[in-house]
């Protein structure tokens, strides 16, 4: 299912206004990248998006299975193992205890993990904690996906592989996946739109789409990145002054 915002907006105590009118439409299966200065409200959308919050104005359509969610801290819990990590999103959905291990087996291979199944999140990489949490996630079988920053903590050798595999699950997966990011260049290399946020409160100022051949060609894709990195200091400046 899509997701769709209609004027949607959202403050807290009546005088903080975070986020003010947004509306769009995310197709089934889409990944769209959601850029924006810090405190633009990037995080705020996710909750409105997972349900976790309620919006103050306008009116939000998600799918009613509700959204899986990944964050900048792969969160595992560090008595389990990579495996039982992934079992225990599998469990709180009612999964029979009998199917449970083969199907996180199934997950940590999709994301290249089967062969470190049984260590715990201390002889993990970084690299591979947020693997691990991206397999969580996808065993929490919801179509939409909303990522947050999952990546900003990693080097960029790091970064540039999980793109990779990031974009390997998705395609196989046909998940739909809001992504929210600081970094211009990730946003461009994932995303099949990029939507600019205004500084707070959050407005949507921009969307660039940006077809495969683009994310394909590195001096396309740095063309592009320039193009919005101006117009995000813009915003920066403006909100400056």
């Amino acid at each position: 299912m899509s997701v769709t915002l209609t004027s949607l907006s959202k403050s807290y105590d009546g005088r903080v206004q975070v986020l003010d009118g947004l509306s769009t439409h995310i197709r089934t299966g889409e990944f769209v990248a959601i850029l924006g200065a810090s405190g633009c409200g990037k995080s705020t959308l996710l909750n409105l998006l997972a349900r976790l919050e309620a919006p103050t104005g306008g009116s939000l359509e998600v799918p009613a299975d509700g959204a899986a969610f990944m964050f900048q801290d792969a969160s595992l819990l560090p008595w389990l193992t990579a495996r039982g990590n992934v079992e225990l999103a599998l469990r709180l959905r009612g999964v029979p205890r009998a199917e449970r291990r083969a199907r996180a087996e199934e997950l940590l291979d999709l994301v290249h993990l089967r062969d470190a199944a049984e260590r715990r999140p201390h002889q993990l990489s970084g690299g591979m904690r947020q693997r691990a949490a991206l397999a969580r996630s996808l065993g929490q079988e919801r179509q939409l996906l909303l990522m947050d920053e999952p990546f900003a903590a990693l080097d960029a050798i790091t970064c540039d592989l999980l793109h990779d595999e990031l974009e390997r699950v998705w395609r196989a997966t046909g998940r739909t996946i809001v992504f929210v990011t600081h970094n211009v260049r990730e946003a461009v290399r994932l995303g099949q739109r990029v939507i600019l946020l205004s500084s707070r409160p959050g407005r949507i100022v921009a969307e660039w789409e940006v077809p495969e051949e683009i994310r394909r060609d590195p001096a396309a894709a740095a063309t592009l990145a320039g193009t919005i990195t101006e117009r995000l200091r813009e915003e920066i400046r403006h909100h400056g002054h």
